[in-house]
């Protein structure tokens, strides 16, 4: 059996390395990075990038992560995630067909409702510096993440602090994945107490931990 994982840690790899750090598996890491970060991709001392020519053969949609899993080779970090869970099972997979469709409708809500406006505040909050950001942008993202942030807070105020099966799932990880980035809008976690206590504990994690290290540790 012989997992790999395609992405540097900074990017949407580190859902699915965190995930593989929870399930206990072992796998080799391909730091790809993205063609946008290295300064001239087509260097023949370029390094493995998503456009470079032997990544293109694993995902040619130019995109980390990626997995090849015994020749099974799979993209999309949140649908890497669903399947890694299912695969490997025990308390963090779905336990059934009801729990697999909760699954499935976070993934695509964290990715449709909340992703594109949580990576807009981070970007216009924090990464970018001072010169490029636009306080209109940011203060529309901000704007856009109040329902959603609300709507998490009361699925977590009544789920005992889990969004299903009243236990940490694979489910968490997604979430949590997408939500971290909305962190420098600390007025949105304020309004949603249930959503800041499960980030925090969330990111409380050992294998969480063990992944922002390796991520730390990784060239900016």
């Amino acid at each position: 059996m012989s997992l790999t994982i395609y992405g540097c840690y900074r990017s949407r790899a580190s859902r699915n390395i965190w995930l593989a750090n929870e399930l206990g598996l072992a796998f080799t890491h391909v730091p790809v990075i993205q063609a946008y970060r290295v300064p001239d991709p087509q260097a023949p001392d370029a390094p493995l990038h998503t456009r470079s020519a032997d990544f293109l053969k694993v995902n040619p949609n130019g995109h980390v992560p990626s997995i090849d899993d015994d020749g099974f080779k799979l993209h999309e970090s949140l649908a890497i995630n669903l399947y890694l869970a299912r695969k490997h099972g025990g308390p963090l997979a779905p336990k059934d067909a009801q729990e697999e469709g909760l699954a499935v409708m976070w993934a695509l809500w964290a990715a449709t409702e909340c992703e594109t406006h949580a990576l807009t505040l981070q970007q216009h909050l924090a990464a970018f510096p001072p010169e490029k950001r636009k306080p209109e942008v940011a203060a529309a993202a901000l704007a856009a993440l109040a329902a959603p942030f609300a709507v998490l807070d009361q699925t977590l105020a009544q789920g005992g602090g889990f969004v299903m099966g009243r236990r940490f799932t694979v489910a968490d990880i997604n979430l949590a994945e997408v939500i971290r980035y909305a962190k420098p809008a600390t007025q949105l976690f304020e309004a949603a107490p249930h959503v800041k206590a499960w980030l925090e504990a969330c990111q409380a994690r050992p294998a969480f931990t063990a992944m922002w290290q390796a991520r730390d540790a990784e060239a900016a």
